[in-house]
C-alpha cells in the first residue's frame, strides 16, 4: 500500500518539481543578467561577482536535488534557503546605499522564491510559512525600514508559497483517498468473484445433498442435515465477505440443470490459446435436453474465450434457478442471437415467475445467484443482464455481451 501511495504521489508531484527546476535556472540567469546590466552602479561589484558565482554553481549542481521529493532532503532545503538569505543580507555591502534605499532588487532577486517554493512542495504550507517568514525578516533587515514595495514583495511570496503548500497537501490527501478507494474496489470485485464461484459449485452441491438426503432418509438424512448447516454457514461467510484468498481452478464449469437431478461437469472445448475466439454454441450445447430447448444460429457465435466462459456460466446459473424455483417439471428455452456488435442469450422458462421483492430478499439472505452469478458476471464483461418476470407467466433473463470484450476485462473480478 505504501509503495502504491508513493508511486501515485510522484506521478502528481513530478510536474511541480520539474517546473521548480526550470524556475531556479531561469531566475538565476535573470539575477546574473540584471547584475551585468547594472555593474557600474554597484558599490562593491567584487562581492556581487563572488556571490553570483556561488549562486550559479549551486543552482546547476543541485538540479538533481529538486527532481523529486525523495532527493530534496531537509539538509538541502536548509542550505538552499541559507544561500538565499545570505544574498539578501549581502546586498547592502555590494550595492550602493542609494539603490538599496530606493528599493532596488536584492542580489538573489526572485531566485529566493524558488527556495521558498521547494519548502512548500516538500513539506506543505507549514514549511512554506516558516521559509517565507525568514525571507521576510531578511528583507526587512536589508532595507532597514519596512518600505511599501518591500512589504508588498514579502507578502506576495508569503501568500503564494503558503497557497501552493496547501494545494500540495490537498493533492496528497486526495491521492491517499483514491488509492484506498481503488483497493476497496479491487477487494470487492475479488469477493464477488469468489462468491460466484462458491455459489456455482459448493453451495449447489451442499443444497443437493441436503435435498437427496431428506428423500432417502436414515443416515443419509443426517448427512443431508449437516450439509444444510454447512450451506447456511457458507452463505453467511459469502455475504459477509470473509472468504479465503486462494481459489482452486477446475477443468470445467459445474452446472446443476434441475432440482433433484445429478450434478455433472460440462467440459469446455479445446482452445487454440487463452485469448482465442471460441464458439459459444459449443459451451451451451450440453444444456439442451428433454426440458431445455436450445435455438442457435447456423454459423459459429465467436467470443473471446474468457467472455464465452463467463457468459456460459451465467446461463448455467439461470438454468439452475429454473430447476430450483420453477420445479422439476418446468421447461426452459435458450435463444442465442449473434448481432454485429454483441451477443444476446435469452433464457426463458414457463414457471410461476418471481414474486415482487423476492430478489432483494434473497440477496439479503446471502443467496447471490442472480446478483452475482448472473448480473455480476455480465457487469464485469461490460454487458448487462435484464430480468423480466410476471407472476404466473414465467421468467425471462436476457444476457447481452459486447463482442469487443478483451481478456483483461473479462477476467477482472
Amino acid at each position: 500500500m505504501a509503495k502504491r501511495e508513493r508511486v501515485l504521489r510522484m506521478s502528481v508531484e513530478l510536474p511541480l518539481w520539474r517546473a521548480l527546476s526550470g524556475y531556479r535556472v531561469l531566475t538565476m540567469v535573470y539575477a546574473v543578467g540584471f547584475f551585468v546590466t547594472a555593474y557600474d552602479r554597484f558599490h562593491r561589484p567584487a562581492v556581487a561577482v563572488a556571490y553570483y558565482t556561488v549562486l550559479a554553481v549551486w543552482t546547476l549542481a543541485t538540479l538533481p536535488r529538486v527532481a523529486n521529493a525523495a532527493a530534496c532532503t531537509k539538509r538541502f532545503l536548509v542550505v538552499d534557503l541559507t544561500i538565499a538569505l545570505t544574498g539578501i543580507l549581502l546586498t547592502p555591502f555590494a550595492d550602493s546605499p542609494a539603490r538599496v534605499h530606493e528599493g532596488g532588487p536584492t542580489l538573489p532577486s526572485i531566485w529566493t522564491a524558488g527556495a521558498v517554493l521547494a519548502f512548500a512542495i516538500k513539506g506543505g504550507w507549514r514549511w512554506a510559512a516558516l521559509a517565507s517568514t525568514l525571507v521576510a525578516a531578511a528583507n526587512l533587515v536589508e532595507r532597514g525600514t519596512p518600505a511599501r514595495d518591500t512589504v508588498h514583495n514579502v507578502v506576495l511570496v508569503w501568500v503564494a508559497s503558503i497557497a501552493i503548500g496547501y494545494v500540495v497537501e490537498v493533492a496528497r490527501a486526495s491521492e491517499r483517498t483514491l488509492a484506498r478507494a481503488l483497493e476497496i474496489e479491487a477487494t470487492t470485485r475479488e469477493r464477488e468473484r469468489l462468491a460466484r464461484d462458491i455459489h456455482d459449485g459448493v453451495l449447489q452441491v451442499l443444497a443437493m445433498v441436503q435435498r437427496r438426503g431428506a428423500v432417502i432418509g436414515g443416515e443419509a438424512a443426517e448427512l443431508g442435515r449437516m450439509a444444510g448447516e454447512q450451506e447456511v454457514a457458507l452463505r453467511t461467510l459469502v455475504s459477509g465477505g470473509l472468504l479465503p484468498a486462494a481459489r482452486t481452478a477446475g477443468n470445467g464449469t459445474l452446472s446443476n440443470v434441475a432440482e433433484g437431478t445429478v450434478v455433472h461437469l460440462v467440459d469446455e472445448p479445446e482452445l487454440a490459446g487463452p485469448d482465442a475466439p471460441v464458439d459459444l454454441r459449443a459451451l451451451l450445447a450440453p444444456h439442451a435436453g428433454a426440458r431445455v430447448s436450445l435455438a442457435e444460429p447456423g454459423a459459429p457465435v465467436l467470443l473471446a474465450a474468457p467472455a464465452a466462459r463467463e457468459l456460459a456460466a451465467a446461463v448455467s446459473a439461470a438454468l439452475d434457478n429454473v430447476g430450483r424455483h420453477a420445479g422439476v417439471d418446468a421447461r426452459a428455452w435458450i435463444l442465442v442471437e449473434d448481432a454485429p456488435d454483441e451477443v444476446v442469450v435469452t433464457v426463458r422458462d414457463d414457471g410461476p415467475g418471481i414474486p415482487e421483492g423476492r430478489l432483494a430478499q434473497a440477496e439479503g439472505e446471502g443467496r447471490l445467484g442472480v446478483a452475482q452469478s448472473i448480473r455480476g458476471r455480465l457487469r464485469d464483461l461490460g454487458g448487462r443482464a435484464d430480468l423480466l418476470s410476471v407472476p404466473g407467466q414465467g421468467t425471462e433473463v436476457e444476457l447481452t455481451v459486447p463482442k469487443n470484450v478483451t481478456r483483461g476485462k473479462a477476467e477482472r473480478r
